[in-house]
């Protein structure tokens, strides 16, 4: 299939030299008449078409290979429909080629349906059938942009004569398949009817390849974790909750759940880029983590699916590789204080003390509730307060993130402010870990606060967790930490110092530097973390979903609700200006 589109791109770049390259016998020539299919696309199809052609075959190679069933039957349905027009001209390919040669390409192009309804029960990945929708929305949207745009080319231009609007939209259409219409349309000059043809063109490829990506590309369902399944996964947190701090983030609204045939375990995920990506480790009984793991793997066989995890522990990473004969890979540290160890003497912590102290001094003053204890009214209030700090509306974080403040049921989670002369400045938010744990969740400060607030909060927060029956609080996620750690070190070979180079200059995007430094202020214990994938082939795939899961790479979108907001209130503010300042602005 793959040597079929890149014929087909081939034949499509080069069919304007068609007739030259016949007359001299070229190589060119004896593909098109021995590519399945290309004899009648060669004499049927323009150039756009043919390119087009090419690129779905191209694309329908990659769903062959992921087994997509969706895959299959598009492209069955191109060879079939190239077969029954090869049969349609039988008899001027025969005439025009010899009988050889057209007997040639049809059985190439039989041979390839044979092969493919043989081995069609190989094809059993499933597909979502709203991405279908979605294809046949976004199609009917960019056709109708297409036509917007070939028409208001038309009405800009001068014409040799007028025409009506059926033959200018027939022009359109058949310009979007490269195709001539019944009734061309002339312009004045001959460069814009040259235009013309590559302006539609152009809008046809772009068509045909934004619906084929939507419909061929990998299912990512949203997430449906419903009102049982929380309750059941809570139910696991209550009795097994203390082994990992992450266990809280799978109640995130945007996780799927998946259980173990005793429903003693369960495994929350999430869909993206064809990557079904865990966090942490599976929740429940460690002896039915395998049984989850094995619905898991399965369900992700099923979708053609990439299975991953990020951020397990060790002991999550053994269980995950022994069970699924997956790849493991060190990913970085999480930092635990141990409450009853923590103090700020001592030279190590002399920074972090010098930081407390002038906060203290500024005015600033520290509260430790939990969520259950603040008034809805006044945790509405604050939750808009910490939302205006943001500088974007992107929220970041999947496997450390719980995505929400004051939900039903997150009566247990940790809410700490700290306020100067009364007004707030800056929030943490701690989910539970256990019965006796905390796992910081959520860190925003105003930007004009005072340097070094969150040192404070932290602080404060450590202080008031033994009246809490807190003993050990979980922090931020420090990405190659040891790496960070090793090559700063006297003595580190050139390979290693190479490699925290290059994490220092990924730092100016993805923050790893700055973490491990504000982390390693604490004194923490380390605790590494893993990712778990199914091999090499598929790491750069699952790197780019487990960027995208933690909202570090985003794609760009437009808020048209955040911009008419803005332009709103700027109407408002010009009605309201004083009459001289409006005509001065003007």
């Amino acid at each position: 299939m793959l040597v079929v589109g890149l014929s087909f791109i081939a034949i499509g770049v080069n069919s304007g030299l068609y007739r030259q390259l016949h007359h001299a016998g070229s190589r060119l020539h004896r593909v098109a008449v021995t590519t399945p299919g290309a004899l009648t696309l060669t004499f049927t199809l323009t150039r756009t078409a043919l390119i087009v052609s090419g690129l779905l075959l191209l694309m329908l190679c990659h769903g062959l290979v992921r087994r997509k069933h969706r895959s299959w039957q598009a492209a069955m349905a191109l060879l079939i429909v190239a077969a029954a027009l090869n049969l349609v001209r039988l008899r001027h390919l025969a005439s025009t080629f010899g009988l050889t040669a057209m007997l040639t390409g049809f059985a190439l192009t039989a041979a390839l349906i044979g092969l493919g309804f043989y081995y069609r029960r190989e094809f059993y990945a499933l597909g979502d059938p709203r991405t279908r929708w979605r294809a046949l929305g976004v199609f009917v949207w960019i056709l109708g942009a297409d036509l917007t745009i070939g028409l208001s080319y038309i009405a800009l231009r001068g014409l040799t004569r007028p025409y009506t609007f059926p033959e200018r939209v027939a022009a359109v259409l058949y310009g979007l398949v490269g195709a001539s219409p019944p009734t061309p349309v002339h312009f004045m000059q001959d460069f814009r009817s040259d235009f013309f043809e590559i302006l539609t063109g152009a809008l046809g490829l772009i068509t045909v390849i934004m619906t084929a990506y939507l419909f061929l590309r990998p299912a990512e369902p949203q997430g449906r974790l419903d009102g049982n399944d929380a309750q059941r996964i809570r139910g696991l947190l209550d009795r097994y909750g203390e082994a990992d701090s992450l266990g809280y983030f799978a109640l995130r609204d945007d996780k799927s759940v998946i259980w173990s045939p005793t429903g003693k375990s369960c495994i929350c995920y999430r869909v993206l880029s064809g990557v079904m990506l865990a966090s942490g480790d599976p929740l429940g009984d460690p002896e039915a983590w395998p049984g989850a793991i094995h619905e898991f793997l399965d369900l992700a066989a099923r979708h053609a699916w990439a299975p991953a995890v990020i951020g397990c522990s060790e002991l999550g990473a053994e269980i995950w590789t022994r069970t699924g004969e997956l790849t493991a890979l060190e990913l970085g540290d999480e930092a635990v204080v141990r409450v009853a160890d923590f103090s700020l003497q001592g030279r190590t912590m002399r920074n972090v003390r010098q930081m407390v102290t002038r906060v203290c001094r500024a005015g600033y003053v520290a509260e430790i509730r939990r969520v259950g204890d603040v008034p809805p009214e006044d945790l509405a209030r604050l939750v808009r307060q910490a939302d205006s700090w943001r500088g974007t509306t992107t929220e970041r974080g999947f496997s450390m993130a719980l995505g929400r403040i004051g939900g039903p049921g997150d009566e247990r989670c940790l809410i700490a402010t700290a306020t100067q002369d009364g007004v707030l400045k800056a929030l943490l938010h701690f989910v539970p870990w256990g019965s006796d744990g905390l796992s910081l969740d959520l860190m925003r400060r105003d930007r004009s606060a005072q340097p070094g607030l969150n040192d404070f909060m932290i602080v404060e927060t450590i202080k008031a967790a033994q009246d809490l029956g807190v003993k050990r609080i979980s922090l931020n996620f420090a990405a190659f930490r040891a790496a960070l750690e090793r090559g700063e070190r006297i003595g580190a070979g050139p390979i290693t110092r190479g490699w925290r180079r290059f994490l220092i200059f990924l730092s100016r995007w993805f923050q790893i530097e700055s973490l491990y430094k504000f982390n390693a202020k604490f004194a923490p214990v380390w605790v590494p973390r893993f990712m778990v994938f199914s091999g090499p082939r598929d790491a750069i795939r699952v790197g780019l979903a487990a960027l995208e899961a933690e909202a570090f790479l985003v794609w760009p979108t437009v808020e048209v609700s955040r911009l008419r907001r803005k332009i709103r209130g700027a109407v408002r503010l010009r009605k309201r200006a004083p009459a001289h300042l409006a005509s001065a602005a003007d």
